[in-house]
């Protein structure tokens, strides 16, 4: 019984419960990332070049046979996944600059009010 209290308390914590928050909102955000990259940037980008569609570039290495599928490399769907990669990457970036900037303010604010 000592283990299930044990394992009630920890699953309780604040830190799990703001984990499993940011966990959910993180998916989100990455659905709302790939949604920007394939259905805002990459058509504008497909456009400029000769209207490429990148969701399809492949180098095909075998055909497809009445058998088997066909064996190609995806570099189109890699390219689109690199830009969310870098886009969520900015944004992360971003907020944890902007917390930084808040907790270095609070912190030259603690100093100050000590010093007095």
């Amino acid at each position: 019984m000592g283990m299930m209290k044990e394992f009630k308390e920890f699953a309780m914590q604040g830190n799990v419960v703001d984990m499993a928050v940011g966990i959910v909102i993180g998916a989100s955000f990455g659905k709302i990332v790939t949604s920007l990259v394939n259905d805002v940037i990459m058509p504008p980008i497909g456009l400029l070049l000769d209207n490429v569609n990148f969701s399809s570039l492949a180098w095909t290495l075998k055909e497809a046979t009445a058998d088997t599928k066909a064996v190609s490399i995806q570099y189109g769907l890699f390219i689109n996944n690199v830009l969310d990669f870098l886009i969520v990457a900015f944004c992360i970036f971003m907020v944890i600059k902007a917390m930084n900037t808040v907790r270095r303010k609070e912190e030259a604010k603690l100093e100050a009010t000590a010093e007095k």
